[in-house]
Order: structure tokens, then sequence, then C-alpha cells
């Protein structure tokens, strides 16, 4: 298995989507844990290497999705102030 953000990435979503079974989420949580230091991988909010605008752009469409939780959007809000300092 690739060692890269986006396969820990399906993962944890994995982990958080209220339609997959418990040995869905088993089988996700062990690989995060053996394969990617417990789900530590590069950061989205790295935005090195990446196109800040694209970044910036994904945050505000964050912020205006109403399928968003207010969690997400106070952090994508954030992020997007700290790429603007």
């Amino acid at each position: 298995m690739a060692r890269d953000s986006q396969t820990a990435g399906g993962h944890k979503a994995n982990l958080n989507n209220p339609n997959t079974s418990e040995e869905s989420k088993q089988h996700s949580k062990q690989v995060l844990e053996n394969e990617y230091d417990g789900g530590n991988t590069e950061s989205a909010s790295d935005a090195r290497g990446k196109n800040p605008g694209n970044v910036a752009g994904g945050l505000k469409a964050t912020l205006k999705n109403p399928n968003v939780s207010e969690e997400a959007k106070q952090s994508a809000k954030e992020r997007l102030e700290g790429m603007e300092e």
C-alpha cells in the first residue's frame, strides 16, 4: 500500500463514516496505526508544494458549503487567515 496522505485520508474518512461497518472501521484504524504512524501524514494545511491559490480556493469553498460542519468551517477560516499573513 502506498504511504501517501490520500490513502491515509481515505482511512480517516472511513472511521467517521456512519455507513461503514465496524469491521471496516477497525481495519482502517489498524492500517493507520501500522502504516501511517497513527494517521500522522503531511497535513493539508501544509501548503508547501501546492498551489496556494488552489488551497485558498478550497478553503473558501469550504466556508460556503452548507454541508460542512461549523467546526470544519472554523478550521478553514483560521487556515485561510494564516495564509494571508
